[in-house]
Parts: structure tokens; C-alpha cells; sequence
């Protein structure tokens, strides 16, 4: 219906345009409507060459005063949040069809680009659940169903991603599409549609002072307080309760109201007191979805007005902002940065990929490069200078910060980029930079590898590669025979004596179902889709000697082809839970079967290999079917504990104690004097003034940070890295205690942990040294154990290696000797 009503409107109307800029994964179609006067729009691809040269210092600038204002409105990014969605409805409908000199003049000095479909599945979800149990009679109960929903399946898209988050990060089709649009005008003014808490009037920024980016200019600031004056005047002629600088910030750059303010525009964050249906009872009186839809339809009109009426400052502020970009990166220390992905050009390519989608220039080295200890060869490293019109966020994308004017983080407080994609990286200053460094423009593309001759004894690859998963997946679908290197390994192939590292796949011809031309084919199928070197060998033999390793030897385990559950459901973390499963099915192509967790007591346990529980709620979650875990563990099943989860399946099976046995007595017994002694201990707390409540909690915190890990590379759960430091996202409190096995602890901490963002003292010195990763057997099964997310936000490709191992290497790896 939406989609109808709009294409109808913008069919009736010669002031807008209507284009289909891409699909959702359920493949919806994102809206983009362009509204400007009929003059205008006869000019429209001027109007948009003038206005990108604005943002391009080096080129012969157009006249400002002739130029209309670019304004960008965004509606229903959050699919629960649906009163924004709704709203662009009648601001369409408004922009076609208003009459009187307001809307000429407002049409003839700004085109206005909505897009009016942001988040299509996620908004569908919402829909779904109000046809479902919505009623005849408006019920404002906030106990009826109607308002019970569950806010994270509908505020997010197709695999459980928040694409308000995704701004910077364009791993999901929607943003990608938005975002090609978003830089392709280059707006000035972003208006950013939301909800939030029931008992909420209605926020619009300016946000917490403390808590903006430091990247952001003053002027910006400013640009922002004025805007808002248009809004804050309908609302006070109305009598309406709104609020600023309280909740929201702008640190983030990845969200929609942030990400502007690092590109020379202002963003503007609207949030409405959610009725999460038609209406709701709240402390602050009746709460009616009508009344959200028209504040949001009237703050979208007065921020397009305003818009117009700071037209000059907006234009000559975005031109000063790129003029300024290349004087600031004249004076900064950094000249350029170099990163490289030894081994796996599809991590550097998704890397190029996404400089290039904002607007960043990045470079093939004209020689291999030593900096820092490190060295970059030409064919596997990217350049990229600082002196590019987008310094700022490339400042942002690079640059590592530990230290805060405020603890205190709306969202992450940290996301340097070469540490998520596992990228080596290096600063280069005015002594190591110099252009003739800069070899040719790079920014991705397909990865593709040569395929392999055929061979007449079988097939190896590199694990390290980004989609060797994905590769073998394929090969053990096919019921091949498939054998992982737990050493490194020398093999003589048709490229001659190669050596392999730990984790490389060994697919013998020998005592395969299929023919050897049928195995030849998939390996050049697995060379051309998923980019991976195949090598043909010409012999098992070690290529070292009799001193090597054989490809028959005991140094070789069988692999098996993985069935795997993800549990999920209304106690579950969806976000981490999508991320799972957006690696598995729509990167490795691995089918994953989805169970809600209050459902797991009657499912076929020897069905699957692998069980994986994301974060989520487990405190006093003790369910029945606790035993049948245990045994089906026992009997050869991987248990995979994400963040939270990690405590609590740790403590239901390698810490287990059945409480009827002599050593669950005893332990209960010694936790009783353990609780007797606390009690007597009770030291009253020192008193604090209620208003410091929030600024003493967050001291004591990480705020979405950025930790530096050192990996047990000969692990086979740390096999495909050929370093030991990688980093993980974290931003869970509690220390993950080793357990007795000395060779249990696949990653730990290092002794200074904190690589970027915030963290306190406290939980500095308290997570030091302690594992990250934690992998037990457990009788012909194993557990495993993420204190962190190493699939966080679908961007962080260096340490999805670590949980894809989890998932192939988890039965390959031995207990300790008992002694």
C-alpha cells in the first residue's frame, strides 16, 4: 500500500520524480522520491553536478547564490518505529500537491529527496503484528498484545541488522542503495525519523553537548541549533512538550544523523513517543500514533522551510567544509595510511569497497613499502592519503582515540577500521609519504583466483583465505572427502614445492564417490565464485622428505560437514543472532536452522552437529531439557556460548556438578559458608548526590571498545591467521575465568588491552590477561566460548575466521592428557 499510494502520487504530480534505487533482501523495493519546482527539475542534472562540485575544493566552483539547497529526508529506518514511515505520506503528498506561495517558494530554492521506504522488511514485521492483533475498538492498554511485540524482529531488517547503524558500515543491500544516493547529492540538511520510549515526549537535537564527535566542526553545531529554531516554534504555537541535549549524542558517525556532520551537512534526529499501535496509556497522558504522525509530518515541512531560509549559510558552510578538509590535512601528521591483508585479497577488497563508496581514493603502493616493523607488498596493500576532501572521515575510519571529554556513549565508542577487517596497517608521515608512492586507483571488485590443472592425486588450499569456509561448504555438500593440515605442511603441486600452514584443506582424489573430472570442476568452480587458490598436487608425499608430512599422516583429520542450530527467539540478543546467521547463509551459503529457544526441549538432538547460543538473557534460565544438552555434548555435539551466553553454558556443562553426587554436596555446602561470610562482611556504601547517577555509572564501563588479542595461532581454532595479534569488539563487563585446561585458552587479552574507545581502569586492569576464546572437549563433544562478538555488525571480517573455525575445527582439536 505504501508503495501504491506513493508511485500513484508521484504519477500525478510534474514536481516529483520517483526511482527504484534498490531492494531489500526480501526483496521490497526502496523508494526515492526527488521534489523540486518544474524549473528545476528541467535542470536537475545542473543543479546536481553544481552542487557535488561544491564538495570537490580542487574543481572551478559554481555560484552559490543561484543554487538551490539539497534536503534529504529519511522515514522508518527502524521498522518499529513506523509512526516515521507513515508520516512520509503526507509530506509526499504535500510536496505534489500544496498550493500557495509557501510551497513555489520552498520548491523553487531546495529540492527536497525523500526516502520513503527505508527499512521495507523491517516495517513489514511491524505491520504484520498491528493486521494481527490490532482490534476494532482502540485498546491504550499498555498490557494488550497489540503493544507487546517484539521491538527488535520488527525494528531491524531481513537478518536482524540495525541499518541505523549501518551508515559507515554498508554491509546490507538497503544501505548500499540509500547511501550510492546520499553521495551522489551530497545534501546539506538530513532530517532522521525515529521513536523511542512510550513515556517520552518528543526529542530533536541538538544533542548532549559532551558527548559530539570531536571531528564535527563548531559550525556545524551551530548550523544545527538554527535549523531546529522552525520546529521548536510549531511545537511552542502548539503547546507540545519537547526536549533537546538530553539522551542522544552525535559520537557515533554511523548513524543517519551523525554520518552528515562529518560530510559537510547537518543532521537532525526526530524521536516520537512511541504508541506502539493506535494509541497508549503513559504517565505523560493518552499517547495516540495520529498525533506521532502529524508532529513528524509538521517538523518534516518546517525543516525544509528552514532549510530554505539558511540557504546561503548552508551552501557556503559545505563549500568552507572541503576547502577547510584539505587544510587540515595539510597540517596533519599523518600523510597517508597503508593497510594490506596478506594472503586474502577479498578482506582488502571489501575494505576498497567500502573507501570507495564514500567517496575515498585509495592506491596500489608503486613499490613494496616497510613501515613499522611491517612489510607491505605492492599487489596486497592499499594506500590511502590523508589529503583528500573526505579527511575527516577518513580520520575517522583510522585513527585510534582512548581518551573522552565524557564516558558516557549512546551507541560504540570506537570503530576503527583495519582492526575489524584484520588488516595490517602502518601511519606514513611526510618522511615516508611521498606521491610517487601512489601506484594505480584501486576500489575492489570480484575476487577471483586461476583455476587449478587437473590433478591426479588431489587438491589443496590456504584456510587463511576470507571464503575458504564458504569452499569447503561446497565440497563436503558434495560428499567429498575433505582433510584439514593440523601442521604446516610442504607439498609438491603443478606450481612446484609449496608450502602450506596449519588449517590448509586437503581433498584427496582417493576414496572419493565422485569422479575425478566431477571433483575438477567443482575446484575451478571454488577458484572463479569463492576467489580461493586451489593447488593441484602431484604427489602425497612430503615435499621435504621422509622428515615432512605425508598427505595420509596422522598430522591430517577428517572433516565433516556441519548441521548447524541457532537458537534465537524474544530472550535473545537478534542483533548477534542475525549477524550469525547473515555470516552462515548469506556469505559462506551454509543452511542454518532457526529455533526460538523456548521451543529446544522437543527437537531432534542428533539432527545436529553444532548448537549456537547468541547473547541474550540467561540469568536463572534453567530450562528442562538442561540434561539433554549435556549428554547430547557428551555424545559428540559442539556447544558455541556468544558474550552472555558464554557464562551461562559454561557453568551448565564444563562446570556442571551433578548436585546429588559427593562433590555437589560438598560444593553446596561451601557456597552456604560462603554466603554466611559475605553477609557478615556488608559494608554500608558511601553516599552520592542522585544527580551524579549517570556520570558514575559510565565510569565504570566499556563503551563499545576496540581490544587487542593475542591468538594461539597452532590452535585449529586459530588456524587461517598467520599473526598472533588480531582484535575483537567488545563491550561485555565480566571477566571470562580460564578454566584448568592450559591449552583451553585459544585467545586472551593482552596485558594492555585497550587498542581504541572507551574503557575504565577498572575494567582495564580487571580483563587484562584474561581468554576472550575458550574451547573444551567434553566426552566426543566440545564447548566453546565467545567472551566477545567476533561477527559484530557484519563488518568486523577479520575475526569471522574465529567462528567459522568453531564451527569446522570443533571436534579436531584433543582434551588433555589425564595423568
Amino acid at each position: 500500500q505504501l508503495v501504491d499510494y506513493v508511485t500513484t502520487v508521484a504519477s500525478l504530480s510534474d514536481r516529483l520524480t520517483l526511482e527504484v534505487i534498490g531492494y531489500s533482501h526480501e526483496r521490497r523495493p526502496i523508494l526515492f522520491v526527488v521534489a523540486t519546482s518544474v524549473a528545476n527539475h528541467a535542470r536537475l542534472e545542473r543543479i546536481k553536478t553544481d552542487h557535488v562540485t561544491i564538495s570537490e575544493p580542487t574543481l572551478a566552483q559554481p555560484d552559490l547564490d543561484t543554487m538551490p539547497v539539497i534536503s534529504w529526508l529519511n522515514y522508518g529506518v527502524h521498522g518499529a518505529e513506523s509512526s516515521g514511515m507513515d508520516a512520509a505520506l503526507p509530506f509526499i503528498y504535500h510536496l505534489a500537491a500544496a498550493e500557495g506561495d509557501d510551497i513555489e517558494e520552498l520548491l523553487a530554492k531546495s529540492v527536497i529527496l525523500v526516502t520513503a521506504i527505508f527499512n521495507p522488511d523491517g516495517h513489514s514485521k511491524r505491520v504484520a503484528w498491528f493486521d494481527a492483533y490490532g482490534s476494532q475498538r482502540d485498546n491504550a492498554d499498555p498490557a494488550h498484545i497489540e503493544h507487546q511485540f517484539n521491538w527488535q524482529l520488527a525494528r531491524t531488517n531481513h537478518y536482524h541488522f540495525d541499518l541505523n547503524r549501518q551508515w559507515l558500515l554498508l554491509t546490507q543491500p538497503e544501505a548500499i542503495a540509500w547511501m550510492r544516493k546520499w553521495h551522489e547529492w551530497r545534501p546539506n540538511l538530513t532530517v532522521d525519523y525515529h521513536e523511542m520510549g512510550s513515556d517520552q515526549t518528543y526529542y530533536f537535537h541538538p544533542g548532549e553537548a559532551t558527548r559530539t564527535n570531536p571531528l564535527v566542526p563548531d559550525e556545524a553545531e551551530r548550523l544545527l541549533e538554527s535549523v531546529v529554531a522552525g520546529s521548536e516554534a510549531l511545537l511552542d504555537a502548539e503547546g507540545r512538550l519537547y526536549y533537546h541535549g538530553e539522551r542522544f549524542d552525535n559520537y557515533y558517525v554511523g548513524k543517519g544523523s551523525t554520518f552528515p556532520l562529518i560530510n559537510g551537512a547537518v543532521g537532525v534526529l526526530f524521536e516520537a513517543g512511541a504508541a506502539l499501535g493506535r494509541e497508549i496509556e503513559t504517565p505523560n497522558g493518552l499517547r495516540t500514533y495520529r498525533e506521532n504522525i502529524r508532529k513528524h509530518f509538521r517538523t518534516s515541512i518546517a525543516s525544509a522551510e528552514s532549510a530554505v531560509d539558511m540557504r546561503r549559510d548552508f551552501l557556503r558552510y559545505q563549500q568552507q567544509f572541503y576547502r577547510q578538509a584539505l587544510d587540515d590535512a595539510s597540517r596533519y601528521a599523518t600523510k597517508a595510511w597503508i593497510v594490506a591483508a596478506p594472503g586474502d585479497p577479498a578482506r582488502l577488497n571489501f575494505f576498497a569497497e567500502l573507501l570507495a563508496s564514500h567517496r575515498i581514493d585509495a592506491y596500489r603502493p608503486a613499490r613494496d613499502i616497510e613501515s613499522a616493523g611491517t612489510a607491505f607488498a605492492a599487489g596486497e596493500s592499499l594506500i590511502v592519503p590523508a589529503n583528500q576532501p573526505q579527511h575527516r572521515l577518513i580520520r575517522s575510519i583510522f585513527e585510534t582515540v582512548t581518551e573522552f571529554e565524557d564516558a558516557t556513549f549512546y551507541d560504540v565508542s570506537t570503530w576503527t577500521m583495519p582492526p575489524a577487517f584484520g588488516l595490517d596497517v602502518a601511519n606514513l608521515g611526510s618522511r615516508e609519504f611521498r606521491p610517487n608512492l601512489l601506484g594505480p586507483r584501486f576500489s575492489g571488485g570480484t575476487v577471483t583466483a586461476d583455476a587449478p590443472p587437473e590433478s591426479g592425486y588431489g587438491y589443496v588450499f590456504d584456510w587463511g583465505q576470507y571464503f575458504a569456509p564458504r569452499a569447503l561448504q561446497r565440497i563436503l555438500e558434495h560428499g567429498l572427502l575433505a582433510r584439514v593440515a593440523k601442521q604446516p605442511y610442504t607439498a609438491t603441486t603443478t606450481r612446484g614445492v609449496v608450502e602450506f600452514p596449519r588449517g590448509s584443506i586437503l581433498v584427496p582424489l582417493d576414496r572419493q564417490e565422485s569422479d575425478r573430472a566431477e571433483i575438477h570442476r567443482l575446484m575451478q568452480q571454488i577458484a572463479s565464485d569463492d576467489g580461493i587458490n586451489v593447488l593441484a598436487l602431484r604427489s602425497g608425499r612430503s615435499a621435504t622428505g621422509t622428515q615432512g608430512i605425508d598427505a595420509g599422516g596422522a598430522s591430517f583429520r577428517a572433516l565433516e560437514l556441519p548441521s548447524i542450530l541457532l537458537v534465537t527467539g524474544d530472550d535473545i540478543d537478534l542483533y548477534e543472532a542475525g549477524e550469525i546467521w547473515h555470516l552462515l547463509d548469506f556469505r559462506m551459503h551454509m543452511p542454518v536452522t532457526l529455533r526460538r529457544r523456548d521451543n529446544l526441549a522437543d527437537i531432534d538432538w542428533t539432527r545436529y552437529t553444532h548448537i549456537i547460543f547468541p547473547s541474550g538473557t540467561y540469568e536463572d534460565y534453567e530450562p528442562d531439557y538442561l540434561d539433554r544438552l549435556r549428554l547430547w555434548v557428551t555424545e559428540g555435539g559442539t556447544a558455541i556460548g556468544m558474550r552472555d551466553a558464554a557464562f551461562w553454558l559454561r557453568a551448565q556443562t564444563i562446570d556442571w556438578v551433578d548436585p546429588l553426587s559427593e562433590e555437589g554436596v560438598l560444593a553446596a555446602a561451601a557456597a552456604a559458608e560462603d554466603a554466611k561470610s559475605a553477609a557478615a562482611e556488608v559494608e554500608v556504601p558511601e553516599r552520592a548526590p542522585y544527580s551524579d547517577k549517570d556520570k558514575a555509572e559510565a565510569v565504570d564501563i566499556i563503551g563499545g571498545a576496540i581490544f587487542s588479542v593475542d591468538l594461539d595461532v597452532s590452535h585449529p581454532l586459530g588456524f587461517g591467521y598467520a599473526r598472533r595479534a588480531i582484535a575483537l569488539h567488545k563491550n561485555v563487563e565480566e571477566a571470562l575465568a580460564p578454566t584448568d585446561n592450559p591449552f583451553g585458552i585459544v585467545a586472551a587479552y593482552t596485558e594492555e588491552p585497550v587498542y581504541s574507545g572507551y574503557v575504565s581502569e577498572a575494567q582495564r586492569d580487571a580483563l587484562a590477561g584474561t581468554p576472550s576464546l575458550i574451547a573444551e572437549r567434553s566426552g566426543q563433544g566440545s564447548v566453546i566460548l565467545f567472551a566477545d562478538n567476533p561477527n559484530f555488525r557484519g563488518y568486523w571480517y577479520g575475526t569471522n575466521k574465529l567462528f567459522l573455525n568453531a564451527v569446522f575445527f570443533s571436534r579436531i582439536f584433543d582434551a588433555p592428557a589425564e595423568d
